[in-house]
């Protein structure tokens, strides 16, 4: 099972910027495909956007336009760039990887933003 932790979440005012880090424990390239989620208490985990090991992306219609997702072959990181934040985007953000017909988060890290 790979292994993932997820890092720069923190508070942030209403149109501010964050990037969330991802490592994973081995190296993404013999990962299927990598993805960033989110949730809000009492609601669903939603996916926000995903990379295949071929390196094509989605983004979620939701934040399409505002979130950017990439990654760090070299340091096995995947990344998620956050610009123009509101307070729909408040959530702990899940970083997912489905690897070896198994998929896994990791603890997440929450994002907060002040309106």
């Amino acid at each position: 099972q790979v292994q993932l932790v997820e890092s720069g979440g923190g508070l942030v005012q209403a149109g501010g910027s964050l990037r969330l880090s991802c490592v994973a424990s081995e190296s993404i390239l013999n990962i299927d495909h990598m993805a960033w989620y989110r949730q809000v208490p009492g609601q669903q985990r939603e996916l926000v956007a995903s990379i295949t090991t071929d390196g094509n992306t989605y983004v979620s219609d939701s934040v399409k336009g505002r979130f950017t997702i990439s990654r760090d072959i070299d340091n096995d990181t995947v990344f998620l760039q956050m610009i123009g934040l509101n307070a729909e985007d408040t959530a702990v953000y899940y970083c997912y990887a489905w690897s070896r017909n198994r998929g896994g988060f990791g603890r997440g890290t929450r994002v907060t933003v002040s309106s």
